[in-house]
């Protein structure tokens, strides 16, 4: 996607969070050490995000992971009956980013959809490198597929989702499940990074002065996954998988002003070419990063309300999926 003036083509509120932001004039998150740029991250987090909803049930509580590690996560449910479950996977480059940062729009998922969130507190680079993250998000699922009846949640009734980083391994996840017979409901990608290397027009045209800019990309790929190698890796690059047959219906939200849109396009392209059924939403005039800004733009709510509109009927679809 390419566009000669791409910032005409911006939504008035979305213009003036953009010059809000040049106003603030911050440190840009690629000069912060990573502890930095995560306190940063989570200081303005909830800045432009709506008003949590409240929940019967929010609890907190952790999941051993492969090597033993306790993943902390929260479970947001809108009661207590047997009931489907999104397990969510926060953005944030695999750099930063945590259950914190996306309170709000787990509590909204779980609200309007009438079902559990289960978010996911995985590892963060350069801590904890690749494939670190998707293990993490993998075991997060796998534990609610074996043992989430526990905690009153549907086996049978699973979908996985997440925002851009998440959203990555949200789609990792949906083809790890179809390669271990794991039958799940949907895929929820918002945003989602797909390819190996960041070569296609959208990241030209919206690499600079459209929220997520093309050396924060760099940065956050440069901690998580540093050999170029690796990138190749379905892991980390849905579009590099052999094939994608048979795995889970996808929502796709995409901002139609991000970096992100064109890989995200392409991946859509692919589930269809092998029949995979692709609900495709791209909302028009807003940057990469708009789902926790609410407040400030409209298309975040009605994003939610898309997104739960297809989790409510992706889990009230009795066939399988």
């Amino acid at each position: 996607m390419s566009h000669r003036n791409p910032r005409a083509l911006l939504t008035p509120a979305m213009h003036g969070v953009l010059e809000r932001m040049a106003r603030a004039g911050k440190v840009p998150m690629h000069a912060l050490t990573p502890q930095q740029a995560r306190t940063a991250y989570e200081i303005n987090a909830g800045v432009l995000d709506l008003v949590p909803v409240k929940l019967p049930r929010v609890e907190n509580f952790t999941l051993p992971a492969r090597d033993g590690f306790e993943l902390p996560v929260r479970l947001y449910a809108p009661g207590h009956d047997p009931l489907p479950v999104l397990v969510y996977l926060h953005g944030g480059g695999f750099t930063i980013g945590s259950i914190a940062t996306h309170d709000v729009l787990c509590r909204h998922l779980s609200h309007l959809a009438h079902c559990a969130v289960l978010s996911v507190d995985y590892r963060l680079a350069p801590e904890y490198r690749f494939p670190v993250a998707f293990e993490d998000a993998w075991d997060a699922l796998k534990w609610v597929a074996e043992r989430g009846a526990e905690k009153g949640l549907d086996p049978a009734r699973i979908a996985v989702g997440g925002d851009s980083a998440g959203g990555t391994l949200a789609a990792a996840c949906a083809l790890q499940a179809r390669d271990s017979g794991l039958a799940l409901k949907l895929q929820l990608l918002i945003y989602p990074g797909c390819c190996a290397h960041q070569d296609t027009p959208s990241h030209k045209t919206f690499g600079h002065g459209f929220v997520l800019e093309a050396a924060h990309i760099a940065y956050f790929f440069d901690l998580y996954i540093p050999n170029l190698t690796d990138r190749e890796d379905w892991r980390f690059a849905p579009l590099m998988a052999d094939d994608v047959d048979a795995v889970a219906p996808v929502w796709l939200g995409l901002a139609e002003c991000d970096p992100l849109v064109d890989e995200g396009l392409q991946y859509a392209d692919k589930l269809r070419a092998s029949g995979v059924e692709v609900d495709l939403d791209i909302y028009r005039g807003v940057t990469h990063g708009f789902i926790t800004m609410g407040r400030a733009i409209p298309e975040a709510s009605r994003a939610h309300m898309d997104a739960a509109r297809a989790l409510k009927h992706a889990f009230m679809s009795d066939s399988p999926p």
